[in-house]
């Protein structure tokens, strides 16, 4: 195992923290809670910017590729863009008719996707802020939802225990995958290339996918509990 230090705390929301995403710009970080807020931080554990505009609370967050934004997806059934340096809000998208839990962006910045508990997954020309695409065909909540590097791929996963991969040029599921025995909390693929997806699950064990076929790879067990969340 890796010598791992503390390095900072970040103390500022008044709930439990639900997700935290780093920047792709600076040595910055941003956090969401179920105070209802985003906020963000630098490494040193000092706050920058307060996000505030949610009416529940925050699941998911996610940074827009060139670092400048910041997505949140609220229980609030919106979805919310900011400005990271003067703290506005610059898009209220509205368009599940349940609790929206997760978001990502396309890697080359003009599309969003979100996911929520109406089991329904939208893509959105950022452009424009209108939804471009409803992707349905889970039977249950999606939690999560990741771009592949490719520019075409996208994955989703649910509490149906199945991770989904859709093609958007031909705006439909290629692969059902049944990944997990409990539900899946998080899908990502690998950035760079999208050779890999992994995904975790409330069935303790976490797992990796080739982003070519989308067949098994590894399993990663030894947790004890839910894998709530992943990176890679």
């Amino acid at each position: 195992m890796p010598n791992v230090e503390k390095v900072s705390t970040f103390k500022g929301h008044t709930e439990r923290a639900t997700d935290v995403a780093y920047s792709p710009l600076h040595n910055h970080l941003a956090t969401a809670s179920a105070d209802r807020t985003a906020k963000y931080w630098n490494d040193q554990g000092s706050l920058l910017r307060t996000f505030e505009g949610h009416l529940d609370r925050l699941a998911r967050i996610a940074f827009h590729p060139s670092g400048k934004y910041l997505g949140t997806a609220s229980f609030d059934k919106t979805w919310r863009l900011w400005d990271v340096e003067k703290g506005e809000e610059l898009l209220l998208q509205e368009g599940h008719s349940r609790s929206v839990y997760g978001l990502a962006f396309h890697h080359d910045g003009s599309l969003a996707a979100s996911c929520g508990m109406d089991a329904l997954a939208r893509v959105w020309d950022l452009r424009t802020g209108k939804s471009v695409l409803a992707l349905e065909g889970h039977v249950k909540p999606i939690h999560g939802i990741s771009f592949s590097p490719n520019g075409y791929h996208l994955a989703t996963g649910g509490e149906d225990n199945t991770c989904r991969i859709w093609d958007m040029r031909k705006k439909k599921s290629l692969y059902t995958i049944p990944a997990h025995s409990n539900l899946i909390s998080q899908v990502k693929f690998e950035p760079q290339e999208g050779y890999f997806l992994v995904t975790a699950s409330f069935d303790m064990t976490a797992k990796v996918w080739s982003g070519r076929d989308f067949k098994p790879v590894k399993t990663l067990s030894g947790h004890e509990n839910k894998v709530s969340s992943l990176d890679v």
